[in-house]
């Protein structure tokens, strides 16, 4: 066996049946990415003899006498490859973790594919930009710039691991060579709902190389919740880390480490269990109905579970006026049950962690988080572990959604590690991340809407059903948030709302973008739309004449919330654009013969963080070489944020980005951060930044002044020096002297995420359906966004259009399939229909003039925002095209032409 790798020979022969994925990743090239063990997703793609292949399907012993190329060696001596500067030049990436397929891809594309790249990118998968910028990159469009010291915010800086991703040298969870590393596997419950009478490992533990074999006996007694907020009651505990009663086919039985995949694997399939069948319910209504199975038959003052009787693990129950006094005074009432369905995240790096020792016994855990402080605090609650003995870190994370907002491998990875004193990796498959992790949560919403014939509204009513799945991770908190800022947004003096989260024996629903918003968004944006047709009104004129506005409180049914502000508003900006887009007539010939024309709106609003406080802090410290560093504990996941903040830093101390060095989301590097979720990268740990850069630019102009014997205004910071007058003084000299002096050559930053900001966003669809088939065409894509001063339009813009694309999935094509016994039956992307390149429109981005008064130099939140109109504004286009109401999510090819040949 001899293949060249990147111009490297090497003649390791590869195990049986290995593929050439696993072969390259083993000798350190970790560019070459695992995203869905199938050939689905393309993240994997090399060349071999010039030719790009899936090298997740290629069997490594093909490869003999062949040369093969990752990403990493596209690159020459005299520089980047012209693909790889495309992708800079175009910030074409978030997360970064399909990049190098990509790259791969379009390195071998002729003229021919160049020309047709839906055609050219249908092995390949992303998730997180949308595809317009992948676009703009293959096209050679520039957007990337280079600012003037102290001029980054509100410029196109590109993103500092642009370099690292583009060159697959970006360092992603499992892209580090653990010595002695151990593999853990999984055995999982084949019952809805079972009690656990016995577990026989005898078997497993004779395979060679199991080391252990885990179960409930070996795990801690306690009771914890996989979600993470900065406050620990506002989930239910109910989840150990093996249970002997197992809830959901899926759910952990066993766990077996060995010194491979494959004996872990043959580990696994050697376990006897004797499982007790118990009764089970996967319908939330039934869940609740007297006589069901109680799912978590838990003292709810313990577990924190609203009714464990009912299987409600929370509800919301609020009226202000009244709805009924309101309904008689309408002229107009309008009432409907929507239904919105289980998403995936398919973010393309699978949940996964490492565990191991340091030389002191100090225990590190790499993990694929969102959350690095919050996992911390838990690890040590869940096994009595002093917080200084324990480090929590992420590399760059390959995509979120809110995903990663859960402690779903940690705990089982510390388990084994403490177990065996040895490190230990868990990596979820594909299929594991379908059936195993969590979902966005489905709800049913049933919303009645009153109306004057002037658009008045005199009454909003609703009824939300939200399925939390086996365990209540996020489910108070998702139900809690969907009844508000989609009822707040609107000024109406009787608003009731009654809301349950539900627990059934499917698979755990969890934090989602929007968290909640979208789900009921769907449902309220729809009555608005259908109240006024029927009052005769334009639908974006009904809205005006209800949106709250500035400096109006946010009202829910429960009441105002406190400490949720109206710091900037831009919302009838946004309603503005929408209103000019719908009056641009369709071109000539832009709709097909015969096919159906339609367009439709919706809009919603959104909170710039979640309730009760998130944390972050920063600090900020001038180096020996003049350049500065900057520690933060929020984790980059294609978010943005670590360019955020480096365009803050440079702001505040007058210098240049490539002067500024970023560690962050280690638990080693700062004080505590609640954690990259609730869009609050920007927002929160922006402004610790913010404050963190402001209190060192003063000490360092208030010591320079003091030595010059100048007023400090005198005195201002450059790139590398500060100027006093006529004098010029090197930063690096500065730091010597003020060390010498006893000062301090760093400063701290503190946010507590309170008060909070709210942020508005619109979207305009024209579509075409062909009556015939149910086929729906989207001609045009407007949204307008109110993210108050636009730290990076290039980077903010593709979160808008990641936001829409993942939308526009859930709206159009994806979910998560479950069977009657609640078995997840969508456990691979050839049958989950993702967007891929060619499903997915360029849509119109606007962006607001606004500068919000609580955020960090008057910027807001967009990250999660843009994905809430999305499909209410699309059902509304829909509607206005076969005069039907489509309430049901996904709104497929099949159901669209069923509904159409009803009346």
């Amino acid at each position: 066996m001899r293949m060249t790798v990147n111009g490297q020979q090497t003649d390791e022969e590869p195990r049986a049946g290995q593929c050439l994925r696993t072969y390259l990743r083993e000798r350190g090239w970790f560019g070459v990415k695992k995203g869905c063990d199938a050939g689905d997703c393309g993240a994997c793609t090399v060349h071999v003899d010039g030719e790009p292949v899936h090298s997740c399907l290629y069997p490594a012993f093909r490869a003999d006498g062949r040369t093969v190329t990752t990403v990493e060696g596209l690159a020459t001596a005299e520089g980047l490859h012209p693909v790889q500067q495309g992708f800079l030049d175009a910030q074409g990436f978030q997360c970064g973790f399909c990049t190098a397929g990509y790259l791969m891809t379009t390195a071998a594309l002729d003229e021919e594919l160049r020309a047709d790249l839906p055609r050219a990118f249908k092995g390949n998968l992303c998730r997180c930009t949308g595809y317009r910028a992948i676009e703009d990159a293959v096209c050679g469009v520039r957007h990337a710039e280079e600012p003037a010291p102290g001029e980054a915010v509100g410029r196109n800086l590109p993103a500092p691991a642009g370099p690292q991703v583009v060159t697959g040298t970006a360092r992603y969870t499992f892209d580090v060579a653990v010595e002695g590393l151990l593999h853990l596997k999984l055995l999982r419950s084949p019952h809805p709902h079972a009690r656990i009478r016995s577990i026989d490992t005898a078997e497993a533990l004779r395979v060679p190389g199991v080391v252990t074999v885990l179960t409930h006996y070996d795990a801690p007694e306690r009771l914890f919740s996989t979600a993470r907020h900065e406050h620990p009651t506002e989930d239910p505990d109910d989840t150990r880390v093996l249970d002997d009663t197992v809830r959901y086919v899926g759910q952990r039985v066993a766990a077996v480490v060995a010194t491979s995949e494959g004996a872990a694997e043959e580990g696994c399939r050697r376990i006897a269990v004797d499982y007790e069948p118990l009764p089970f319910v996967v319908d939330p209504e039934l869940a609740m109905a007297p006589g069901a199975p109680v799912i978590h038959p838990k003292d709810a003052t313990v577990a924190r579970i609203a009714r464990p009787q009912n299987n409600v693990v929370g509800e919301v129950h609020g009226e202000i006026g009244n709805v009924e006094d309101g309904f008689a005074e309408a002229d107009v009432v309008y009432e409907q049950e929507f239904h919105t369905q289980r998403v995936q995240h398919a973010s393309l790096e699978t949940h996964g962690a490492v565990a191991w020792f340091e030389e002191d016994g100090r225990l590190v855990v790499r993990s694929s988080t969102q959350t690095p402080f919050l996992t911390r605090r838990a690890l040590c609650a869940l096994f009595d572990l002093p917080e200084d003995r324990v480090r929590v870190l992420a590399g760059r994370v390959g995509g979120g959604f809110g995903g990663k907002q859960e402690m779903l491998v940690e705990d089982i990875v510390v388990l084994a590690a403490l177990r065996t004193g040895r490190p230990v990796k868990l990596e979820y498959t594909r299929a594991e991340q379908f059936t195993s992790a969590t979902t966005r949560h489905p709800f049913t919403v049933r919303a009645k809407v009153g109306a004057r014939r002037d658009g008045t509204l005199t009454a909003i009513q609703l009824r939300v059903l939200s399925n939390t799945g086996a365990y209540g991770n996020h489910g108070p908190a998702v139900l809690f948030h969907g009844c508000g800022e989609s009822v707040s947004v609107y000024r109406c003096a009787n608003k009731k709302v009654d809301g349950f989260a539900v627990y059934t024996n499917t698979v755990p629903a969890g934090a989602f973008r929007g968290y909640g918003l979208g789900q009921v968004v769907f449902a309220m944006e729809q009555v608005l739309d259908e109240l006024a047709r029927r009052i005769g009104m334009d639908p974006v004129e009904l809205r005006v004449r209800n949106i709250i506005g500035p400096g109006e409180p946010m009202v829910t049914a429960d009441g105002e919330e406190e400490d949720l502000h109206i710091a900037s508003y831009g919302l009838d900006q946004c309603l503005e654009v929408i209103r000019t887009a719908a009056t641009e007539p369709a071109a000539p010939g832009e709709v097909p013969q015969g096919w159906l024309l339609g367009e439709g709106m919706a809009m919603s609003m959104i909170a710039t963080g979640p309730p009760g406080g998130h944390f972050a802090d920063a600090t900020v410290t001038l180096l020996p070489d003049g350049g500065y560093d900057l520690a933060v504990g929020t984790a980059e996941f294609g978010n943005g944020t670590t360019t955020v903040h480096k365009q803050i830093v440079s702001g505040t101390l007058g210098t240049t980005a490539e002067r500024i060095t970023v560690r962050q989301s280690d638990t080693d590097v700062v004080r505590h951060d609640t954690g990259a979720f609730g869009s609050t990268g920007t927002v929160v740990a922006g402004k610790a930044v913010l404050r963190a850069g402001t209190a060192l630019a003063e000490q360092l102009l208030g010591f320079a002044a003091e030595q010059a014997g100048l007023p400090v205004a005198e005195c201002r910071l450059e790139a590398d020096a500060v100027l006093c007058g006529g004098r010029r003084l090197a930063l690096k000299d500065l730091r010597v002297a003020m060390l010498a002096a006893g000062r301090e050559v760093s400063a701290a930053g503190h946010w507590g995420g309170t008060p909070r900001s709210v942020a508005f966003n619109a979207q305009w669809f024209r579509i075409a359906v062909d009556p015939g088939s149910g086929e729906l065409r989207i001609l045009r894509s407007v949204h307008a966004a109110d993210a108050g001063k636009v730290m990076n339009p290039m980077q903010c813009r593709g979160q808008v259009e990641g936001g829409i694309a993942q939308a526009l999935g859930a709206t159009l094509w994806e979910v998560v399939r479950t069977d009657e016994r609640g078995e997840v039956r969508t456990a691979a992307f050839r049958r989950y229909h993702l967007p891929s390149f060619a499903d997915v429109p360029r849509t119109e981005v606007h962006f607001m003039e606004t500068a919000d008064a609580i955020g960090p130099l008057g910027a807001k939140s967009m990250s999660e925002s843009p994905f809430n109109p999305v499909a209410p504004a699309l059902a509304n286009a829909l509607r206005d095209a076969t005069g039907r109401r489509y309430t049901e999510l996904p709104l497929t090819r099949d159901r669209i032409w069923e509904r159409l040949q009803q009346p």
